[in-house]
């Protein structure tokens, strides 16, 4: 069996969906070393992994692109933070690989300096990536502002008319930085944005069909397994069983982007509905939030214990949040802020497993209207469920992980 050497940037969305693929390739009697977020070391531990933290200076570079005024500054700020992190995950992950020896490496698509540092060691690899993929293809609209599949002839043309617009702004924001990171490491520079995805042998991309749009062109590298959506165990809260109302989850990001304001608008919104609200803030303080006699407000709850009771969720547009909701087949109301967020919210309203309000909209009349409205979205919900399910989830991971990269350690 093969020794796995495992990396991911500081973000509880991005490490619990790689849990499930690990414990499953631990089962089949591979050994995993994981590198991730110094609050996850006991539940990395209890899961028999070969444990440790990741360079703490990653940790204490956050997201600050909440802070732009325009989606170009945002992307700016992101790869300045991706950029600056791959000062120190880069080394990080080597010094990983000279210290436990792998067979093979799976690491974060985010960690730009690890991404490098897998590619650069010359072994076999593999990246994993949570949220929708920057990639072109004939059969979608240009990846960033989250824009409705072409249609007809007038929808092609727009396509290719913009696509020189957001890919050309992405690539001529992104690859700079990424080259340099990847000059550090003696790589050769990456000419594309969709030649960054095409250099690791192996892609696992964390969503599947219906929700992400099919496409006649897909890379033979990428290997759609579905959400990997996993939750650290835990006894469902005594208060959970005395709720009586249908039970409405509104969910912020892990990762700080300043979007509190949506359960501020969640709790005027329903106030007067005939639901119970439970909202989560594992990024930012609550307690400056206002409460109401239907709502729980929590720093984190797995979301898993929430959904099997649930009737709607509303999320801030993030992938991880958004595709486990839709898991349970819970309908979504997408309310996206940034990063990959339209993108997510676009494929939520186009699957037709609920609805999608820009933040930019927010209102509490227009989120009461949304939620109603996505309520009604079940049987897409349930739709994009049994895609998901399809799709194989950790079992199909571990297979590819496994037939692609670990052929030599199975005989």
């Amino acid at each position: 069996m093969a020794r796995i050497l495992a990396y991911t940037s500081p973000a509880r969305g991005h490490l619990f969906p790689l849990t499930s693929i690990l414990d499953e390739l631990c089962k089949r009697g591979h050994d995993i070393v994981l590198r991730t977020l110094a609050s996850q070391m006991e539940l990395a531990l209890s899961h028999g992994f070969d444990a440790a933290p990741i360079d703490s200076r990653i940790e204490a570079m956050p997201h600050d692109d909440y802070k732009a005024r325009t989606a170009r500054g945002g992307l700016q700020r992101a790869v300045s933070m991706f950029s600056a992190r791959a000062e120190y995950d880069g080394p990080d992950l080597q010094q990983a690989i000279v210290s436990t020896r792998p067979d093979a490496i799976i690491v974060d698509v985010n960690c730009w300096g690890a991404v490098a540092a897998a590619e650069a060691w010359g072994g076999p690899w593999a990246t994993f990536c949570p949220y929708p993929l920057a990639l072109t293809s004939r059969d979608v609209p240009p990846f960033g502002p989250g824009l409705s599949p072409a249609r007809g002839f007038l929808g092609r043309m727009r396509d290719r008319a913009l696509k020189p617009l957001f890919v050309g702004t992405f690539e001529h924001i992104m690859l700079p930085p990424l080259n340099e990171v990847r000059d550090s490491f003696g790589l050769d520079p990456l000419s594309s944005a969709d030649d960054m995805f095409g250099r690791p042998p192996l892609i696992l991309y964390l969503t599947a069909e219906p929700f992400e749009y099919p496409r006649s062109d897909w890379p033979s590298n990428i290997v759609m397994v579905g959400p990997c959506a996993w939750d650290p165990p835990a006894e469902p809260p005594d208060w959970l069983a005395m709720i009586e109302r249908p039970i409405v989850l509104v969910t912020t990001s892990s990762e700080f982007q300043n979007d509190g304001r949506l359960i501020e608008a969640a709790l005027e919104a329903l106030s007067e509905e005939n639901v119970h609200i439970i909202a989560t803030l594992p990024a930012q303080d609550s307690a400056a939030l206002r409460t109401s006699a239907n709502a729980s407000i929590l720093p984190f709850l797995p979301h898993g214990l929430v959904l099997e009771r649930a009737v709607c969720a509303i999320t801030h547009g993030g992938m991880g949040a958004t595709q486990k909701a839709l898991v349970h087949g819970v309908p979504v109301c997408a309310v996206p802020f940034g990063r990959d967020q339209m993108e997510v919210a676009r494929r939520v309203e186009v699957a037709g497993a609920g609805t999608r309000l820009p933040a930019s909209q927010l209102s509490p009349e227009r989120l009461r209207a949304k939620v109603r409205e996505a309520m009604a979205c079940v049987e897409g919900a349930r739709r994009v469920s049994e895609g998901f399910a399809a799709a194989g989830g950790p079992i199909a991971a571990a297979n590819a992980f496994e037939t692609r990269l670990l052929g030599r350690f199975l005989n």
